[in-house]
């Protein structure tokens, strides 16, 4: 937790707040002109565009249930690595240190160092009070002022009293816990309290069933099969994960003046030819030009990349592939079993080790209540998937926080898209309609704000490339993104009525 101690002009009492506890009678009360809630990508990013608009005496102040930055980069598995560039992994435009080439994949250490630089280069230009270890509990709008209450794990109350309040919770990521399973002959493990790489499952010879093929899946099977050569791993992958080759968005050398295909090109076509019901024709279009995969099935896709190598290595290191979902493990007529959603069974040998990988994002379990992304006031921004505006929760830090201090964020008709929602409705309807909201909404936001909040966004993948071939890119979007988002609202206007979750512009919010 910060060593700021607020001034005696900065401290007041106040009567009980909220559900605090009886013995407690007072809060202490902090002023400041911008608060947000939470200190992961997305909270770093509106912090970086709120620290452009303050002058040098006022002041914002971070607060976050976690003891430090870096959101859930602070919870998350030990040998996870970044999938993408690490350049493009930032706060604005603030430039990593690390002194890596561009390709390298940043590891959890060097993820979270960069945070603590970002927060550190922020600090330069506007004073920020950090309440790490500190849970919002509480937000209330009154006489032109928004009041936060704050509880600490032992208890304390705080009180914020902001001019504006961005709350940045993102998705709320929690680390994986052990799957309950009736045996007590197998040992469940998660990636986020168990290091693959060592401990008691590298001391032990047992095989290991990883179950979920997303992103946490590959990095664990390939920390395995590279780990402990020759080991029995095995995967249960659902109902399978397509990935984005990075070989073909990140080309290394000399061919990323020529090869490679641009990200921002290939959201533009998928928007184009994504029409709200074909979203399985556009997943095997997808899937043939830019995907790469291990599964026969691949229903599943949220944006996560792997390289062909790396895809190489985990499909020739796994002993079994599983198409379909473990509902537990039981001890039976002397044998142990998995046993899966569609009634199979598979005999595994006791003492088998069994690792929790099932997704992180937009879980259904993840109680998300819905909130608009901007309150009535336009006091208040709220960053997360039950409004989403932009296809990340970073991208929405970033443009939603500019917005805010440009007095347009009600003057844009932005659609809001219910992600949890559709998530639950069609997961594989969810990228191509993430992907059209993007799309729509970065065109009106382009219409609106000066040259250099896209200039200083350093989240964009196009940065990948040299500036030839950027500019090339920004001239057709310049030329195309008017008369292309027309069809784009169509679009998600036949997502809202087909799916019945909420797809449209704030003013219909109420549906």
């Amino acid at each position: 937790m910060s060593a700021y101690e607020p001034s005696a002009v900065e401290t007041q009492d106040v009567a009980e707040v909220g559900d605090v506890s009886p013995v407690e009678t007072s809060a202490q009360v902090e002023s400041c002109d911008v608060c947000i809630v939470g200190a992961g990508l997305a909270g770093i990013n509106a912090l970086f565009v709120a620290s452009r608009y303050l002058s040098r005496d006022q002041k914002v102040i971070l607060v976050d249930r976690r003891e430090r930055v870096g959101g859930m980069w602070v919870d998350t598995y030990p040998y996870v690595r970044l999938h993408q560039p690490h350049p493009m992994f930032t706060a604005g435009n603030i430039k990593w240190t690390l002194g890596q080439k561009p390709s390298y994949l940043a590891t959890k250490g060097e993820v979270l160092g960069h945070f603590e630089h970002c927060l550190n280069e922020i600090k330069r230009r506007v004073r920020v009070d950090e309440f790490f270890g500190w849970t919002l509990e509480s937000h209330d709008e009154t006489g032109g002022m928004v009041r936060i209450t704050c509880r600490s794990a032992a208890g304390q109350v705080r009180v914020v009293e902001a001019k504006r309040l961005i709350k940045a919770v993102g998705l709320r990521v929690e680390p994986n816990e052990p799957l309950e399973f009736s045996s007590a002959r197998v040992q469940s493990v998660s990636p986020d309290y168990c290091d693959m790489r060592g401990g008691d499952i590298g001391a032990s010879d047992t095989p290991v069933w990883v179950v979920g093929g997303g992103k946490t899946g590959m990095d664990t099977a390939h920390a395995l099969i590279t780990e402990y050569p020759g080991r029995e791993v095995n995967l249960v992958a659902g109902s399978g994960t397509m990935f984005a080759s990075r070989d073909r968005f990140y080309p290394s050398g000399a061919r990323r003046w020529w090869g490679g295909t641009r990200l921002n090109k290939v959201a533009s076509e998928m928007s184009r030819r994504y029409d709200g019901t074909n979203e399985t024709e556009v997943a095997k279009w997808f899937r043939a030009k830019y995907g790469t995969w291990l599964t026969p099935e691949t229903g599943n896709f949220l944006l996560g990349v792997l390289s062909e190598s790396e895809n190489k290595t985990i499909a020739a290191g796994l002993n079994d592939v599983i198409m379909d979902h473990v509902v537990d493990a039981v001890d039976r007529n002397g044998a142990t079993e998995l046993v899966f959603r569609s009634g199979a069974t598979k005999s595994i040998q006791p003492g088998s080790w069994v690792v929790n990988c099932t997704g992180y994002l937009v879980r259904r379990d993840q109680d998300h209540d819905y909130e608009p992304y901007v309150s009535r006031s336009g006091a208040v921004v709220s960053i997360q998937p039950r409004s989403a505006t932009l296809h990340l929760t970073s991208f929405m830090g970033y443009f939603m926080t500019h917005l805010l201090f440009l007095d347009k964020i009600h003057d844009l008709p932005l659609y809001e898209l219910d992600m949890q929602d559709l998530r639950a409705k069609s997961q594989t309807a969810l990228p191509y309609a993430m992907f059209s909201l993007a799309q729509h909404n970065l065109s009106l936001i382009s219409d609106s704000v000066p040259t250099k909040v896209f200039l200083d966004c350093g989240l964009d993948l196009e940065r990948w490339y040299p500036l030839p071939r950027r500019l090339v890119g920004t001239t057709q979007f310049l030329l195309t993104h008017r008369r292309e988002r027309e069809h784009q609202r169509k679009t998600l206007d036949t997502v809202r009525e087909r799916f019945d979750v909420r797809c449209g512009p704030l003013l219909d919010a109420s549906r």
